[in-house]
């Protein structure tokens, strides 16, 4: 007989603060939401630029270091090539109809996803609640996380 077990929620931890970072999990949560999943977003440590006001609209794409880029580490760390790479990328995923983040934060907090910022690392960076975008529900420990968490799927981008 066929396992008919479903996933009914979805923890997902945001780390880190680069386009190919973020993108995973939005993606992935917003997939979860249009499933009938719950689905929660955890952002810590640098993840924490999509959430904060005067990063979100400023993230790019790593260039130093991303085999999956296909491009020499030296030749990323160039002037302008982190800006060029992405834009570049930008135009691909908008002609494929992907919003920005702070436009695809804001559809996925609207179907009710749960956005939730790490208060260790807000602490760590000196931030509070007037730092983050309004989707922020709100400034939970990792205890609380794991309490949130608790008979669902943790998914770490």
């Amino acid at each position: 007989m066929a396992d008919t077990a479903t996933i009914e929620k979805v923890s997902i931890i945001v780390s880190k603060g680069s386009l190919e970072g973020i993108y995973p999990a939005l993606i992935m949560a917003n997939g979860a939401r249009a499933e009938g999943i719950e689905a929660d977003l955890f952002f810590t440590f640098f993840g924490l630029d999509a959430i904060t006001k005067k990063r979100w609209e400023h993230i790019k794409l790593a260039t130093v270091g991303n085999p999956g880029l296909h491009l020499p580490t030296l030749l990323g760390g160039f002037p302008g090539v982190p800006d060029l790479v992405t834009r570049y990328m930008e135009r691909k995923m908008d002609r494929l109809d992907i919003p920005p983040i702070p436009e695809f934060i804001e559809m996925i907090a609207d179907t009710g996803a749960g956005i939730y910022a790490c208060k260790a690392s807000v602490d760590l960076f000196e931030l509070d609640k007037d730092d983050l975008v309004e989707q922020v529900q709100g400034i939970i420990t990792v205890g609380e996380f794991y309490e949130r968490a608790a008979a669902g799927q943790i998914i770490y981008t």
